[in-house]
């Protein structure tokens, strides 16, 4: 069922698009392990705090509505367990990434009715580009790799989860 993840997010390849790193948008301190959020709302909340993280000059509460505001449009639980939540923000001029791994799986409305335990989130520009898409279609590859899922959930704490994230984008790059 990987195809699930991956079919509504794939924009159509271009060679002359600039690939943006994992760890450009990606930092230690936005990678948590063990969340327990009650609801979808709490954790759209706690993702919106983990997305601030080292990036202390937007508003949390615009953040969160953001995510919620993509929600409405259609939840970004693109199953398997994962959610992809995210978002256009004014303010900021390059993308911001979040990822959580929840330490009980979390019902999200994902298009294959699973619960998910594995979420990334997501900022870009208002004015995103292409290149985000494909970031956002890269992310949708990596997390619909269930080896790699699982590596992900296995992970012993957030450093490691963010250098196997790293290594992942890395890797995949230096082979496309």
């Amino acid at each position: 069922m990987t195809g699930v993840i991956s079919e509504s997010l794939e924009p159509e390849p271009t060679n002359d698009s600039p690939r943006i790193e994992l760890s450009e948008l990606l930092t230690p301190s936005r990678v948590a392990i063990g969340l327990h959020p009650s609801s979808k709302k709490r954790l759209l909340e706690e993702l919106a705090a983990l997305l601030l993280k080292d990036s202390p000059i937007m508003d949390r509460d615009m953040v969160f509505q953001i995510l919620t505001e993509r929600e409405r449009l259609g939840s970004t639980g693109i199953g398997e367990g994962v959610a992809l939540p995210h978002g256009r923000l004014h303010g900021i001029t390059a993308a911001i990434g979040a990822v959580a791994v929840l330490g009980k799986p979390l019902e999200f409305d994902a298009v294959d009715q699973k619960p998910v335990t594995l979420v990334f989130g997501l900022l870009v520009p208002a004015d995103a580009s292409e290149a985000h898409l494909h970031l956002l279609a890269r992310l949708a590859t990596m997390l619909s790799d269930a080896s790699m899922r699982t590596k992900m959930l296995q992970a012993c704490d957030a450093d490691a989860l963010y250098r196997l994230l790293v290594d992942w984008h890395e890797e995949s790059n230096s082979t496309s």
